[in-house]
């Protein structure tokens, strides 16, 4: 895993790939964009990243930014059956839900490619989240502080797994609360352990940054792991 590891952190740290921006220099969601990467036929090597958190938390956004391929997307329109069973406090606004997973590609090398699933937030879809989690390098949680509330499910299920994971916090337009990361890690009784970040999935170079983040806590999880043994 530590070489996988580096690797991964060298590669997502390039910028090749710029953000893309709108008028005023506002971001633009990569869906937009008309490009396709195709597979390398030399791939050999897929490192498999989950994120998850709660609904509405900006998954299917995160997925789309940093992928470098139109993302799959399982998404469809809430309906009035919805009512009483989804919980959508704090994103009424909402109009389509991830009914299974999103699915994301970033080619890392000709060798090696990293492919990112975004796990539905909706507690009706939650048994799909131990089968996705199989196989997974790490994982990324996104908190709404507005409903922080919706990540200890996700948080509970990683460490049940102990699957490796850092903290990203997305933060809203119209979230005016601005509490700290520190106020944010006592919440959620994270330990100090745990990595926890400011990010806005909307944008490319923020969500390249939370990855490089989570894969170089992996890298320094293997080293320790090789000075014990």
């Amino acid at each position: 895993m530590d070489s996988a590891t580096s690797d991964l952190g060298a590669e997502l740290t390039s910028d090749a790939v710029p953000d893309a921006a709108g008028p005023g220099g506002g971001p633009v969601l990569p869906a937009a964009r008309s490009d396709r990467t195709p597979l390398a036929h030399g791939a050999e090597t897929g490192l498999k990243i989950v994120v998850v958190g709660g609904f509405g938390v900006g998954k299917t956004t995160l997925v789309r930014a940093v992928s470098e391929i139109r993302p799959l997307n399982t998404e469809e329109l809430m309906t009035q059956a919805g009512v009483g069973v989804d919980e959508t406090t704090g994103v009424a606004g909402k109009t389509t839900t991830t009914v299974a997973f999103d699915f994301g590609r970033i080619t890392l090398n000709e060798r090696m490619v990293l492919y990112l699933f975004g796990a539905p937030g909706q507690e009706r879809f939650w048994f799909l989240w131990d089968r996705l989690f199989a196989g997974t390098l790490g994982a990324v949680v996104l908190v709404d502080t507005r409903r922080m509330s919706e990540s200890w499910y996700a948080i509970d299920r990683l460490e049940h797994h102990r699957t490796p994971f850092v903290v990203a916090v997305n933060r809203f337009d119209d979230d005016t609360s601005a509490f700290s990361l520190a106020e944010i890690r006592q919440a959620l009784a994270l330990p100090d352990h745990v990595l926890l970040v400011d990010c806005d999935a909307r944008v490319r170079s923020s969500g390249k940054h939370v990855l490089i983040t989570l894969v170089n806590h992996l890298y320094d999880m293997a080293l320790a792991r090789e000075t014990t043994s």
